[in-house]
């Protein structure tokens, strides 16, 4: 028994051309012709100027300046993951990280004190001497006791994040706006 195979003309075509096509390719010379292609510049890396931003819970701002190569803009922001993308153009990018952790200039150089009109301030030295850094709040200082009173004239220093929210809880009772926010 026979069997009759039927295959439309335009499939034994298709096949047909696909075959003369490769055959005169071969001939000629051009097997391997899109290897010889440079596609260098679609792989080249380009370099940017990277501004890593950190932002510390007493405000502080700190930049670190680095310097890419990139093939592209996802493979920079995944070099950054846990990063955000701020801003991006052709030669820079800037990513920002917010730090659970208070910066690293309080804890070189940080004091809490008292201005002269009894504001709770961190300061970038001994109060009185040194620039306010960052201000909190109003205190009643006749309401504390007097070595509290002297701490802060004299300055207590920031070491640690959990130091920073002891200090601060330990005063916000004698914030003059206490009453008002109950």
């Amino acid at each position: 028994m026979r069997m009759k195979l039927t295959v439309p003309i335009r499939y034994v075509a298709a096949v047909m051309t696909i075959f003369l096509i490769m055959l005169i390719n071969r001939d000629l010379g051009m097997v391997g012709v899109a290897s010889n292609l440079d596609i260098s510049p679609f792989l080249q890396k380009t370099e940017r100027i990277v501004i890593l931003e950190r932002v510390y819970l007493d405000g502080e701002i700190s930049e670190e300046v680095v310097h890419e190569s990139v093939q592209s803009q996802q493979d920079l922001c995944a070099k950054y993951d846990g990063w955000q993308l701020v801003d991006i153009n052709k030669s820079n990018a800037i990513f920002r990280k917010n730090v659970d952790d208070i910066s690293p200039l309080l804890k070189a150089n940080g004091f809490f004190g008292v201005t002269r009109e009894g504001v709770l301030s961190i300061f970038n030295g001994k109060p009185g001497q040194a620039k306010i850094i960052q201000s909190f709040f109003q205190i009643d200082i006749k309401k504390l006791e007097s070595k509290k009173q002297e701490e802060l004239f004299q300055g207590i220093p920031v070491i640690t994040k959990n130091h920073y929210v002891e200090v601060l809880e330990t005063f916000k009772p004698y914030s003059t706006n206490q009453k008002q926010r109950n």
